[in-house]
């Protein structure tokens, strides 16, 4: 990521989408060490997924990544909070562990349950093809929120990097 100017102001971050209720995910100035972010969905469902897309757009240029293999996720939480976080984390493993970046998330969530259900598809990490970006190292609880705002989902996560 490139480094802010230093005039004093803050830098501007990319921001997905036209308006607040089609963007999937913007880039927060509330951290200096890390990445924070606030994902935006219709549903339960597609802010888990969007948060995943910022979280491996911080990673890695998804536009550059084909859903050429999928793998199947189950994650459970005891409040959505513990979800969203055991999910971008089992992201992160699986990135790590298999050498892979994703770019498409299904997920189902049962809301009652507190049970994730997903498929995430990419394809193996290359640095000639894809545009690498920083490593994620973990998720954090420092600010976490997933809540419904009107009619929109909004959750916020802070990465360490």
């Amino acid at each position: 990521m490139k480094k802010a100017k230093k005039t004093g102001k803050k830098r501007k971050r990319k921001t997905m989408g036209k308006t607040k209720q089609n963007k999937k995910f913007k880039f927060l100035d509330i951290t200096t060490s890390d990445v924070a972010f606030a994902a935006y969905g219709k549903s339960l469902n597609k802010v888990f997924a969007n948060a995943a897309l910022a979280m491996f757009e911080v990673i890695v240029n998804t536009g550059h990544v084909k859903p050429a293999r999928e793998k199947k996720i189950e994650i459970r939480g005891h409040d959505l909070k513990s979800l969203l976080f055991n999910w971008l984390s089992e992201l992160i493993f699986l990135s790590g562990s298999q050498n892979m970046v994703f770019s498409k998330f299904k997920v189902k969530i049962d809301e009652g349950a507190l049970v994730l259900n997903a498929v995430v598809a990419g394809e193996e990490m290359d640095a000639k093809k894809h545009e690498l970006r920083t490593e994620v190292k973990a998720v954090t609880y420092h600010l976490m929120m997933v809540k419904k705002v009107g009619d929109v989902w909004r959750a916020q996560v802070i990465l360490d990097i």
